[in-house]
Order: structure tokens, then C-alpha cells, then sequence
């Protein structure tokens, strides 16, 4: 059996002694093609997997070791808050938020995650939100994270308990701002267990990797007790296997140095 704190001291590991240079044209939409400090330490195609073998956000918090409170915060208040908030205030509280600012555009961010675990009236003022879903893909309207809940409630053995966070207009970049790291969310029930398969393009080791981790535990958790709201048979179900495919992990060059600098 996996358990996330030796999983972790792998992952660490492996980004310490088996990570190369590479350095990228841009960051965050930003170039820093001509910056020596944008130089990045990199695994590519990694794969992490542990247990959920408790319910209990102490033994994940000591374990994965998140920045909080603002984690927590930021999944209470606005990942599952229901409502596509943008830009939030939980930003602000983020360690790493001293620049976060320089990329708000007439006061909103490109993306955040509460647009896209509720997208269904992403884009509206709240005043004027329709009782309707306004928002459409080639066909359908969108769903959200209510409607997984939904399906899952109903159909918990589903292999289409799918949460999107990259969107149709992420692909290509074409509009040139930032585009989120994580692809989405897996659910699959088996066993009497509710396993997530977390797919994320791009994670900063640093600044994070293990918020990342603590957020999609949460997440799996949170889900659990609106199953068990929403159908007496979830009763039994517990959590079950965290994996999480990354594209990249990386550390900038400095990050890379502070974590491992040897004493």
C-alpha cells in the first residue's frame, strides 16, 4: 500500500537528484525567455499514487503538509462554494500572492477554479444569474460539479464521473492569457471505495505541488458526504486511490537551490 508521506519523499527525491534544466519561452503567459532566474529543474511524464486510507483533514494535513489555513479556506469558500467566483478573495491570502495581482484584467482572472467547477453562469454578474443555465457547449449545456454528484448518486458504478477544469478555449492558448495546470477530475466507484485519477499538464513543486495534492483529497472527501446526503447507499463507500498524473513538475532554478541546498 502507497501512503502519501513516503510517496511524497519519493516524489521529492526523484526532483532532487533525477530532475533536468529546461528553460520555457514563457510562465503564466508571461516571456521570460531572456530571465536566468526563469531557468527550471524538470521530470516530465510523472506518476504519483497513495491511499485515502482516512477521513480525517488532520491526517491529511500532517501528512501532505498544505499551506493553510489558506487551503482550506480557498476549497470552503470558494471551490465548492457553488458559485463561480472571480477573482474571489482567498487570492490574496495565498503565501506566493505577491504577484498574483499583475494578472487580474478589469478585475477578474482569466480562470479560476470555482468558474470551472461551476461554470454553468460563468460570466454573469450575480445579480442578474438566470434561474437557466446561459452557457452552451456544441450542443448541450454545460454541467458542473453538481451534475457529477448527480450522476454518481444515481449510477455510482459510472465511468463518466468527469470534472473538466481545461476547457475548449484553453486549447492552443489562442487568447494568450493563463490557462489552469490541472485537466480535470476522474471518479470511478470500486470496490466500495470512491478512486480519483487527477490529471494536471503542469505543477510547481515548490509553490503547489502538495496544495494540489490537498485540495483534490478535500475534494474526494467533500463529494463522499453529499453522496452519502444524496444516497443511503454511498453509506459504505469510503475513499480509495489518489493518482495523479503530472506533465511537468519543475522548480525554478532558485526554488531548486533553496529546497536542496545541502547544509
Amino acid at each position: 500500500m502507497s501512503l502519501f508521506k513516503p510517496a511524497i519523499a519519493s516524489l521529492d527525491r526523484q526532483m532532487r537528484v533525477f530532475s533536468i534544466p529546461v528553460h520555457t519561452q514563457t510562465w503564466q503567459s508571461v516571456n521570460i525567455a531572456n530571465k536566468p532566474e526563469a531557468l527550471m529543474r524538470e521530470l516530465v511524464n510523472i506518476f504519483f499514487k497513495a491511499e485515502m486510507v482516512s477521513e480525517s483533514l488532520d491526517y491529511y494535513r500532517e501528512v501532505i503538509q498544505p499551506n493553510l489555513p489558506w487551503a482550506d479556506r480557498h476549497f470552503v469558500l470558494e471551490r465548492v462554494s457553488g458559485s463561480p467566483i472571480n477573482p474571489g478573495t482567498t487570492w490574496k491570502e495565498w503565501p506566493f500572492a505577491n504577484s498574483a495581482n499583475n494578472f487580474l484584467e478589469a478585475q477578474v482572472f482569466s480562470h479560476t477554479y470555482a468558474e470551472r467547477y461551476w461554470p454553468k453562469h460563468a460570466g454573469h454578474a450575480p445579480e442578474i444569474i438566470p434561474t437557466e443555465s446561459e452557457l452552451w457547449g456544441i450542443r448541450y449545456a454545460y454541467g458542473d460539479l453538481g451534475d457529477v454528484i448527480k450522476l454518481l448518486a444515481k449510477d455510482p458504478f459510472t465511468r463518466q464521473a468527469y470534472l473538466p477544469v481545461w476547457f475548449p478555449e484553453d486549447t492552443g492558448v489562442a487568447h494568450g492569457k493563463r490557462v489552469p495546470c490541472t485537466l480535470g477530475y476522474h471518479f470511478l466507484m470500486r470496490s466500495n471505495k470512491l478512486n480519483v485519477f487527477y490529471p494536471i499538464r503542469s505543477c510547481d513543486w515548490y509553490r503547489h505541488g502538495r496544495d494540489d495534492m490537498y485540495l483534490t483529497v478535500r475534494l474526494v472527501l467533500w463529494m463522499l458526504q453529499q453522496l452519502r446526503r444524496a444516497n443511503k447507499d454511498w453509506d459504505l463507500i469510503r475513499p480509495g486511490t489518489f493518482s495523479m498524473w503530472i506533465g511537468s513538475l519543475h522548480l525554478f532554478i532558485n526554488d531548486y537551490n533553496l529546497m536542496y541546498a545541502k547544509p
